[in-house]
């Protein structure tokens, strides 16, 4: 099996041999560059899927491999963003955006040697998300969706050439996720990154998306693979389109399937 992310036959429980499978026999692959969904009925994987493909969980059978290397450890070419921004509330918003930089090699050995072009590049995210002028700002200061915002660039901020986003509109209100769905677009429009998108809104997955993966209950498997060809760049108008709506009910409908 060839991709950017793969994963082919994974099994993984999170108490040890004898406890119940999170995920069984589960296979897919991502190529480069492509924005995939991920999506199914609660408890069914999606999340260990993530942490399966970022090398903070190792399946106990199968294979995980991102850009060609079989995942041993955690993946530094991975960015995350979490439904929660779990932004630093002593840090200011850039020195927040920051912090991957403190962490992460090679970065990590250059950021007090070149600080005022990383801080040039943290800013240049936040202006491209609507948060231009926002890095002095503490965490309390900002709305929700400045938060997320916020969270976003501190995922990006390392140049990742994967993208990992964990339901990172749910708490949100509908029109500040809508606002985000088109930051997120725009980026991967300029960028280029492979994201992975784990989500419980259909109309996100189908608005964002490539490919959408349905998931069955636990223990979680791939039930549906679904080509998403809505042309790009697509406008928020396309949601209240027939065809549109047809692809979420269709969606929906397996995770009934699934539920069952």
């Amino acid at each position: 099996m060839r991709g950017f992310v793969t994963l082919e036959g994974v099994r993984h429980a999170y108490g040890g041999a004898g406890t119940q499978l999170a995920v069984d026999n589960l296979t897919l692959a991502i190529e480069k560059g492509e924005f995939a969904a991920v999506v199914g009925p609660s408890g069914c994987g999606k999340s260990t899927l993530m942490k399966l493909a970022t090398g903070l969980q190792f399946p106990q059978n199968g294979v995980v491999t991102v850009a060609g290397e079989v995942v041993e450890k955690p993946v530094k070419i991975a960015g995350m963003a979490f439904q929660a921004p779990t932004l630093l509330p002593w840090r200011t918003t850039l020195d927040n955006v920051l912090l991957p930089l403190e962490i992460v090699e090679p970065h990590r050995k250059r950021i007090r040697r070149d600080r005022a072009a990383y801080r040039e590049r943290a800013e240049a995210l936040l202006a491209q998300v609507g948060l231009d002028g926002a890095g002095d700002k503490f965490p309390w200061e900002l709305s929700g969706g400045m938060q997320m915002r916020a969270s976003l660039c501190r995922a990006l901020v390392h140049e990742p050439q994967l993208l990992m986003l964990d339901e990172p509109f749910g708490a949100l209100d509908a029109f500040t996720r809508e606002e985000l769905w088109c930051v997120i677009r725009d980026i991967h429009a300029a960028s280029g990154v492979t994201i992975i998108l784990v989500t419980h809104d259909l109309r996100e997955a189908v608005f964002l998306a490539d490919r959408i993966f349905v998931m069955s209950a636990r223990p979680g498997h791939i039930l549906v693979e679904k080509q998403i060809d809505f042309p790009r760049p697509r406008d928020l108008e396309l949601t209240y389109a027939a065809p549109f709506q047809d692809m979420v009910h269709e969606l929906r409908g397996h995770i009934v399937e699934a539920r069952k």
